[in-house]
């Protein structure tokens, strides 16, 4: 009983597959993390550019502006000189122009201090305009009020900015670092794959390699133990399967006549063995040489051998084109042939044997010989006698269902049937004591 047991219920191109697609897997991982990555850090550096750095410009062009109406403002209370008070304007409206774009982008509540804060510094300067000429900065309090805020908002947003880039380098240094692990993880996945492939692969073969010599040397049972599951594991059986056939194909050619090749009487009784189990309705011809050892002592044993493997092909070729593949021929020795048929197949079988024998024998006689249709020579008492031409007699059982128990009664009805045959002159068949002649 083989012991192994399937390791893996995959097989190469599956288990190549499944490592394959984890390996891509981890590579298309790393490169969608790295393109988000990348994504995200560019995004953070257009929301920096279109925020917090015009924030940052912003408030410091505001402390500027704001500097510049004090000063102006100043010049013109003191001085009472239109042209102040119209440079005092046009920073105001800078000033106010700042603010709306700052705040289309962010309202939060730095900056709204600083609109508070300026509004009341603006009502101020007005009020001071309207005094007159006086010897002192207008609002001096409340522009220093927006100042203060100006410099809060500067402050907010640089901080911003610090947060921002922070969060950015953070995230840069985990894309990095999950794209590089990633990517290192399917290179070594890889590797891994493949390193396992070659070696197991690279055992199996070897084992093979093995099993090979192992045959050769005789050991047709040997096992090389591969797992199975794979195509590799198929061929581990199939190598099996090789060593068993080859025992058996051994055991037949030990059995097998050295002369015809055909099966000798091992495998004849394991075919009938067979078909008696099979309970199918079967026949068994056996076929006997008449006059042979006249014809061996008259030309002699070379010449008797070559009729004798000659008939071997003969009878196979002509059984195997009568009654199909399924039939058998096996050589029993000496000039004794078993034919097994299916039993409606056994006289036609049986006729287109003794029809062919009969033109084949005829080429191995001598003219002479055949013109007087038969040979000189002594029997097995050594009484001269005449012998004619050799002919075949084949002796037909056939077996019925639970008709026979053991090939070895078969072979003695068959005895009994070629005892009957042998003084019948000619080629001819019986089939169970039922005689047909030609």
């Amino acid at each position: 009983m083989d012991s192994r047991r399937p390791t893996t219920r995959f097989t190469l191109i599956q288990k190549l597959v499944v490592s394959y697609a984890a390996m891509l897997f981890l590579t298309t991982s790393a490169l969608i993390f790295s393109v988000m990555g990348i994504y995200s850090l560019n995004s953070t550096a257009k929301e920096i550019a279109r925020t917090d750095l015009f924030n940052i410009d912003a408030t410091n062009r505001l402390r500027d502006s704001m500097l510049s109406q004090e000063r102006f403002a100043g010049k013109y209370v003191i001085l009472d000189s239109p042209e102040f008070k119209q440079m005092f304007h046009q920073r105001q409206d800078e000033f106010l122009a700042i603010l709306d774009q700052m705040g289309r982008r962010s309202n939060d509540g730095n900056f709204r201090a600083v609109v508070t804060s300026y509004d009341i510094y603006r009502k101020a300067v007005a009020r001071a305009f309207e005094a007159g000429i006086s010897k002192t900065i207008p609002a001096q309090r409340e522009a220093d009020q927006v100042i203060v805020q100006i410099d809060k908002l500067a402050a907010a947003s640089q901080k911003q900015l610090n947060r921002k880039l922070a969060n950015a380098d953070r995230r840069e240094t985990a894309t990095v670092r999950l794209t590089l692990i990633l990517s290192f993880s399917g290179f070594l996945l890889a590797l891994s794959i493949a390193g396992l492939f070659i070696h197991n692969i690279s055992r199996s073969i070897g084992k093979l390699k093995k099993g090979m010599h192992r045959i050769a040397e005789g050991d047709f049972e040997y096992n090389p133990q591969i797992p199975t599951g794979d195509e590799i594991g198929a061929l581990a059986d199939d190598f099996v399967r090789m060593g068993k056939k080859l025992k058996e194909l051994e055991r037949m050619s030990l059995d097998a006549s050295p002369l015809t090749r055909l099966p000798g009487n091992i495998a004849i009784e394991r075919i009938l063995n067979k078909r008696l189990l099979s309970g199918e309705p079967f026949a068994v011809c056996y076929g006997d040489l008449d006059n042979f050892k006249a014809y061996n002592d008259h030309y002699g044993y070379i010449k008797a051998s070559e009729v004798i493997k000659l008939t071997g092909k003969l009878i196979y070729e002509t059984v195997r084109q009568v009654a199909g593949a399924d039939a058998f021929v096996g050589h029993v020795g000496g000039d004794d042939f078993v034919m097994v048929v299916a039993a409606e197949q056994a006289a036609p079988v049986c006729e287109a044997v003794i029809a062919r024998f009969d033109d084949f024998i005829r080429e191995h006689y001598t003219v002479e010989d055949l013109a007087k249709g038969a040979i000189e020579g002594v029997d097995r008492y050594g009484v001269a006698r005449t012998f004619p031409i050799m002919s075949i007699s084949i002796a037909v059982v056939i077996s019925q269902q639970n008709e026979y128990a053991s090939a070895v009664e078969i072979a003695k009805t068959a005895a009994d049937i070629k005892e009957l045959l042998k003084g019948t002159p000619g080629s001819n068949y019986l089939v169970n004591r039922r005689k047909t002649n030609r």
